[in-house]
């Protein structure tokens, strides 16, 4: 399943319908420009078919876009980073 991942700056959120649900990654803003991706929810019935990935992907690839630098609080989003390394310049200093 392919996710249309919406990303709703006010709620500071990215997330995608999945069936009668949303599934979605949430963050806070931290000082100048750092992103702390805090919280992945996948509906039950939907988990384990990527559809994680493909909402932390989203959230990366705008945290390159916008050239900010996030904070992977989520074990979800930590993970994702270490699998592909082209994300993590963009980590913030712990």
């Amino acid at each position: 399943m392919i996710l249309q991942v919406t990303h709703d700056e006010d709620d500071l959120r990215f997330y995608a319908p999945a069936g009668e649900e949303e599934a979605e990654l949430t963050y806070t803003l931290l000082e100048d420009g750092v992103l702390d991706l805090d919280y992945t929810y996948i509906p039950e019935e939907y988990r384990n078919q990527g559809l994680a990935d493909q909402l932390v992907k989203a959230a990366l690839d705008f945290v390159q876009a916008k050239n900010l630098r996030f904070v992977p609080s989520c074990p979800v989003v930590e993970a994702y980073a270490k699998r592909h390394p082209a994300y993590q310049r963009f980590m913030a200093e712990e």
